[in-house]
C-alpha cells in the first residue's frame, strides 16, 4: 500500500495518524508540506526517523526544491521525481491520501 501525505506534521495529524495505521513494508510518499516532516530538525518529533526502518518512505523532488529543503532530509527517505510519484502509484494499487 502507498500512503500519501500532503500536509505538515504541525498543521494537521494526518502524518500521526497514517504512521500508527500503516505496516511494515508499506510505502509513504510525503508531498507539499509534508516534507518538512523528513527533514533533519525535526524527522524525530514527526516520527519520520522511526518510519524510515519499516517503511519505505520517500519525498516529492520538487516540492523538497520548492522548499529549499535539498540536501536537509533524514538518511532513509528517499527524493523521486513526478514520474517516480507515477511509478509509485503504478507499483501499489491501494493507495491512501491521508487529508
Amino acid at each position: 500500500m502507498l500512503h500519501i501525505v500532503n500536509k505538515s506534521h504541525a498543521q494537521t495529524n494526518s502524518l500521526a495518524s497514517c504512521l500508527r495505521l500503516a505496516k511494515p513494508g508499506h510505502a509513504l510518499l510525503l508531498t507539499e508540506d509534508a516534507i518538512y516532516a523528513a527533514t533533519q530538525a525535526v524527522a524525530a518529533s514527526s516520527g519520520i526517523a522511526g518510519a524510515v526502518k519499516t517503511l519505505k518512505v520517500y519525498a516529492l523532488q520538487p516540492d523538497i526544491d520548492a522548499r529549499g529543503m535539498a540536501g536537509k532530509l533524514v538518511g532513509g527517505v528517499t527524493a523521486v521525481d513526478y514520474g517516480g510519484f507515477v511509478d509509485l502509484v503504478a507499483e501499489h494499487p491501494n493507495n491512501q491520501s491521508w487529508l
